[in-house]
């Protein structure tokens, strides 16, 4: 079954439009997926998930997404819901979308703000419910030799290569303290301080001892 879906740009990583816009308490619990969702609409944009076409399973659901002329189209189904009928959903969406002055959509600076086109979705989600209407049979069993060219991914293991990168991203960005013989900034702040000091004492000390060394000699040469 289709739970959520968000159409977004690839140029900026914006959603554009949204299947479900009004959550109650029987699916808040989609907010999460939807959040997951714009995450993935990011790293699209940022050139990290390359593929045109890909599924994304994530707990017991799995996303599907489809990238053409520059737009996102994404969907989230149950693990259980035919690929091959979400991406015939992710395909009709496409169409649809194509219709729709390009200009317009390069306008839009708001997120979900194309609210036109959450009708659309909303009309083919419907359409896509029960996987064994007619139409969505013969769907199914269209070109059922051919093989999807669909990458798979687990969520999981993106969030992880996300968190990773920002942790070399950070090192290579934070200025690493210039190795010194004394390994600690602390102690060559008090090397720093002290060492004059010592030098000074050491020195004094030094001079006081050769003076009275020579009034010594002086007063033994004398006796």
């Amino acid at each position: 079954m289709v739970k959520v879906t968000i159409v977004g740009r690839v140029s900026d990583g914006l959603p554009l439009a949204q299947g479900l816009r009004y959550m109650n308490e029987e699916n808040g619990y989609l907010s999460r997926y939807k959040q997951q969702a714009e995450f993935i609409l990011q790293e699209i944009s940022r050139g990290v998930l390359m593929a045109s076409k890909m599924t994304i399973h994530v707990d017991h659901f799995c996303f599907n997404y489809l990238v053409e002329n520059g737009v996102v189209f994404i969907v989230l189904c149950e693990s259980t819901y035919p690929r091959k009928l979400a991406f015939h959903y992710l395909q009709d969406i496409q169409k649809e979308f194509e219709k729709f002055d390009k200009t317009l959509i390069g306008k839009i600076t708001r997120p979900y703000s194309f609210v036109k086109f959450d009708g659309v979705i909303a009309n083919f989600s419907r359409q896509y419910i029960d996987t064994r209407t007619q139409t969505n049979l013969s769907k199914l069993n269209a070109n059922r030799k051919q093989d999807l060219d669909i990458a798979t991914e687990d969520i999981y293991n993106i969030l992880e290569r996300k968190r990773n990168s920002e942790i070399v991203r950070r090192l290579q960005v934070t200025p690493q303290p210039e190795s010194t013989i004394w390994c600690s900034p602390r102690l060559e702040v008090i090397a720093l301080t002290w060492t004059p000091i010592m030098i000074i004492a050491i020195t004094s000390m030094a001079l006081l001892w050769a003076s009275l060394a020579l009034t010594d000699d002086f007063i033994i040469s004398n006796w």
